[in-house]
């Protein structure tokens, strides 16, 4: 769960975000493009704008539904479905830009990461898990235990925040070349619980937390119990009353041992006294771990926030051989970010114990997480084979294996592939139609995918419109669609948790989602 994060919201890599003008929304694809845009997408096209000053400002309202569905078998129902919604109301791309002959100087303000909220109402598999294994360990101890309850909630809220500046050159007519830097303010925060978890047991729901505590008493009063038995016939032994290596004969001893399948014919006195100082160590354990469990299963809260700052070189090249066809690559470089955790007090989400006793959190305050944006490279086409017809073609490479996602990269078996198409229709000058196809391609394997993140293959529909209202003054309203390609892991979990000595249990979790966008732009160019 250290590796959460919301995630992107819609097109882009992995981690990065490149749905990011109310254009791309109705084209799907802007890697050529010579507009205002460009300032994201294409810095060294920005020069070929015209002398003078080019302004965008848009936004972006997103919603996706997120579905996760697990066939454990302990699960109360299984299979069980999780979902969550994702809301971005506020998802916006402002662009500046201006031109003094062959130079241009254009900023850039945008979400390249994250940029909504995910709200799992019912909790996620991973934590409900451990919970609903203690029905079959329980029973499997004799208990009457039959079934498990809780109360569970899971919020995640992210946004990277990039702060962009470009120097674009034209060279001459044909070829134009930009550096540019991006800075990223990164934030994330997470809030939820899982509290009133209760077992039936015998019938008669119980509070879980009551229930280990109460046995992690009884464990303790065994305890004591065989170490004063040890410590009685070890004295007797001392003072000469019986025999080391005599038989044991104390009645009571033998009917203490005869109970716990401890005593055997012909048992001596020492004998006896380490049988009874290895069940007081055997009970003082168990009640350890029945004090664990009862401080693992009471009521957990999360409220933590992480953040981090890390710098995007950019470079670009624009290549325009004929006025009709213009050529743009782009290398975005990786963005190295460190994330930090501050977590309220007591609201890091216990989550267990290690083998030795410590708590393990969700998010330990103060603890280091590593969440770079791959470097991206970009290259686009963009044609004009005659005046009212624009075609766009595009493709993105993310080097994923390159970032660092504490070791989650390692579980890809590539970089995520983006291939886009695009297509406007100018009518009268003032009119333009639209509509463009984007496909994902992850490199995600199936030992990738988590409930907390996961990577799936995706198809999305765009279109829309754009109006000239005055010759500087241009609308653009779009709409997109993704569809994505359902995503499974089937792996083997060990009862009761790592660490645990139960048995490997198989299940399947089954990853979906859905996405649409609403967008509207305004371009302001005062060029000459």
């Amino acid at each position: 769960m250290a590796a959460l994060f919301v995630g992107p919201v819609i097109a882009g890599g992995i981690v990065t975000n490149t749905n990011q003008s109310a254009k791309y929304t109705r084209m799907q694809c802007r890697d050529a493009t010579l507009g205002i845009d460009a300032v994201y997408f294409n810095p060294a096209g920005v020069a070929k704008l015209g002398t003078g000053f080019h302004f965008s400002i848009n936004n972006q309202t997103i919603g996706q539904g997120r579905k996760i569905t697990s066939d454990y078998p302990y699960l109360d129902p299984s299979p069980k479905d999780y979902e969550a919604n994702v809301s971005a109301p506020l998802f916006p791309g402002i662009y500046g830009a201006v031109v003094l002959g062959n130079f241009a100087i254009s900023v850039g303000f945008n979400p390249i990461g994250g940029g909504g909220s995910a709200k799992y109402k019912g909790g996620l598999p991973s934590l409900e898990y451990s919970v609903s294994d203690l029905v079959p360990m329980l029973a499997s101890q004799g208990q009457p235990v039959t079934a498990y309850s809780l109360s569970m909630r899971f919020d995640g809220k992210s946004v990277f925040y990039g702060i962009q500046g470009n120097l674009s050159y034209k060279i001459n007519d044909m070829l134009s070349v930009a550096l540019g830097a991006r800075y990223v303010i990164a934030r994330e925060s997470y809030s939820g619980y899982l509290k009133d978890v209760q077992i039936t047991v015998g019938g008669v729901p119980t509070d879980a937390p009551g229930f280990f505590t109460y046995a992690a008493g009884t464990y303790a009063g065994y305890a004591t119990s065989f170490t004063g038995a040890a410590t009685n016939l070890s004295n007797a032994i001392t003072g000469g009353y019986i025999g080391a290596n005599d038989p044991l004969t104390d009645p009571v001893a033998i009917g203490t041992l005869t109970a716990i399948n401890l005593y055997a014919p012909g048992m001596t006195n020492s004998q006896a006294v380490a049988a009874f100082t290895g069940a007081a160590a055997s009970m003082t354990a168990n009640a350890q771990k029945a004090t664990l469990a009862s401080q693992a299963l009471a009521d957990q809260e999360v409220d933590a926030k992480r953040s981090a700052t890390g710098i995007t070189p950019i470079v670009s090249v624009n290549f325009s051989p004929v006025d009709w066809l213009n050529v743009a690559v782009k290398y975005e470089f990786k963005t190295k970010l460190e994330f930090t955790n501050e977590t309220a007090t007591g609201k890091a989400g216990l989550v267990g114990f290690n083998s030795t006793g410590e708590p393990i959190y969700l998010f330990p305050d103060g603890a280091k997480t590593r969440l770079d944006i791959p470097a991206m490279l970009s290259g686009g086409v963009a044609l004009n084979p005659f005046k009212p017809l624009l075609i766009s073609a595009g493709a993105h490479y993310y080097f994923d294996k390159s970032a660092d996602w504490g070791g989650r990269e390692d579980q890809l078996d590539r970089g995520l592939i983006e291939v886009a198409l695009g297509a406007e229709y100018t009518i009268k000058d003032a009119l333009a139609i639209s509509a463009g196809w984007l496909m994902t391609s992850t490199g995600a394997t199936p030992d990738y995918q988590t409930d907390q993140s996961y990577s799936l293959d995706t198809h999305t529909f765009g279109g829309g419109v754009g109006y000239k209202i005055t010759d500087f003054l241009e609308l653009n309203l779009a709409g997109s669609y993704t569809i994505y390609k359902e995503g499974t892991r089937a792996y083997q979990r060990k009862l009761g948790g790592a660490g645990q000595s139960g048995m490997m249990v198989p299940l399947t979790e089954t990853y979906n989602k859905d996405t649409w966008i609403v967008a509207l732009g305004l371009d302001i160019s005062i060029a000459r």
